[in-house]
């Protein structure tokens, strides 16, 4: 079994565990009495995931794609393991950092979800674009086609879904990861888990993990789907560029 459905059931796992405590503990209309605070902060959590999360993937992708090129395949494996030192400290230690150039509030936690979603992104666009076979490279030299379509027409195509796999794990991740942004006044669900864990308030508490934990749940469903409709399309157009060789 992949890691992939691993996190996932264990997600689904946490979620049912729950609902199904708050419900025999007759703790919902606990937890109801929060759903003004749980409307007006899933929205900050979804904005602080989106914010950190889109260019992330714009800059991860990118990143991904010049490593990959002759220039810079010397520079490749030394960036991968700054990013991997990056990536290997702990979120609140890179709050508390940002926090000392930035002041509390929002951005501090959008440079934190930022770095942390930044490696698997561009680790799998590096992976995805250097799994393609060279025959496939040649062929589309052979057409004629210029180092840009190349990029655009075959490369990307067939690196898609490897690619289309880390947005899904850092956004997924990133989901589980902004609740830390409370700590900062960066708003977000983890306004009501801490303060739950505070007052020792479990309903308070129930009412922001439960809600974290199905936007993961969600967010890697929609996803899915998106890279099913998105991979197919490149696909088929990928096999037939090779096809009129």
């Amino acid at each position: 079994m992949s890691s992939k459905y691993v996190r996932v059931g264990a997600i689904i796992a946490v979620v049912a565990a729950l609902s199904a405590w708050a419900i025999l503990s007759g703790g919902v209309a606990a937890i109801l009495k929060y759903k003004s605070e749980i409307l007006h902060l899933t929205q900050q959590h979804i904005m602080l995931v989106a914010y950190s999360g889109g260019p992330a993937i714009v800059v991860g992708v990118i990143l991904g794609i010049l490593l990959t090129r002759r220039r810079a395949r010397r520079i490749c494996e030394p960036v991968m393991q700054v990013l991997s030192i990056a990536t290997a400290i702990p979120t609140l230690a890179i709050i508390a950092l940002a926090m000392m150039a930035l002041g509390v509030g929002r951005p501090p936690a959008l440079v934190a979800l930022f770095l942390h979603a930044l490696l698997p992104i561009v680790r799998n666009t590096v992976e995805g674009l250097r799994q393609l076979p060279p025959p496939e490279l040649e062929c589309a030299r052979g057409m004629g086609m210029t180092p840009s379509q190349t990029l655009f027409l075959v490369e990307l195509p067939e690196a898609l879904p490897i690619i289309a796999q880390g947005v899904r794990v850092a956004l997924v991740v990133n989901v589980g990861v902004a609740p830390l942004a409370y700590l900062v006044g960066g708003g977000g669900l983890g306004d009501l888990i801490f303060s739950g864990i505070d007052l020792f308030e479990p309903a308070m508490m129930l009412a922001g993990a439960i809600p974290t934990a199905a936007l993961a749940v969600s967010l890697d469903f929609l996803l899915s789907r998106l890279t099913r409709l998105l991979v197919s399309p490149g696909i088929r157009n990928h096999d037939a560029i090779v096809t009129q060789n």
